[in-house]
C-alpha cells in the first residue's frame, strides 16, 4: 500500500502540471503570461506582509526574552503539583507559546519528544495538538494586515475558543487511539 501511495504522488505533480498546461493550450489561454502576472501579484503581497512579519517575528523575540512563557509556567507549576492523573504541565507552555509561534513551540515538542518518547501518550497528543492548533496571533496579524481588515469583533474570541476546543480533542483523541 505504501508504495502505491509513493508511486501516485510522484505522478500527481507532473500530471497536474500537465492538465494545467493542457487545459490551456485547449482554451488558448497565453499561460505564460498567465503566470507571470499570478508571479508579479503574489511578490506584491509578499512586500506588503514583510513589515508586519519583521514586527511580530521581533515582538515574539521580545516576549520570549522577557517571560512571554509566564502563564504557561505558571500553570505547569499548577499542573506539577495537582495529581490529576494523565496531565503532563509540559503541555501549558506549548499551548500558550503555539498560539504566538509555531518555531517556538516545535522546539517545546522536541523536548517532550526527548522526554517521554514520540509514540508515548504525551507524544501522540503533542502531534495531535500542533494539527489541531494554530498561530492564533501571528495569522490574525499577517492575514488582517494583508486584507486590510480594521475591525476584528469576535475574531479572537473565536480563534482562542477553537485553540480550546483542539486541544481538548488532541488530549481525548490520543486517549482513543
Amino acid at each position: 500500500m505504501a508504495n502505491v501511495l509513493a508511486h501516485l504522488s510522484s505522478i500527481l505533480i507532473p500530471a497536474v502540471i500537465f492538465f494545467i498546461i493542457g487545459y490551456g493550450w485547449i482554451h488558448k489561454c497565453n499561460l505564460y503570461d498567465d503566470f507571470i502576472n499570478g508571479a508579479a501579484d503574489g511578490l506584491k503581497t509578499v512586500v506588503g506582509i514583510v513589515p508586519t512579519l519583521i514586527g511580530l517575528m521581533m515582538a515574539v523575540g521580545v516576549l520570549r526574552g522577557s517571560g512571554l512563557d509566564l502563564p504557561g509556567k505558571l500553570l505547569q507549576k499548577y499542573a506539577a503539583d495537582s495529581s490529576i492523573s494523565g496531565m503532563f504541565p509540559e503541555f501549558f507552555p506549548l499551548i500558550f507559546i503555539r498560539l504566538f509561534s509555531s518555531s517556538a513551540a516545535t522546539g517545546l515538542v522536541l523536548d517532550i519528544f526527548k522526554t517521554y518518547g514520540t509514540d508515548s501518550l504525551a507524544g501522540r497528543i503533542t502531534s495531535i495538538l500542533m494539527s489541531c492548533t494554530e498561530t492564533c496571533f501571528y495569522t490574525m496579524s499577517v492575514y488582517f494586515m494583508t486584507a486590510r481588515v480594521s475591525k476584528s469583533r469576535y475574531t479572537l474570541a473565536g480563534a482562542l475558543l477553537s485553540t480550546a476546543v483542539g486541544v481538548i480533542m488532541s488530549v481525548l483523541l490520543a486517549y482513543l487511539m
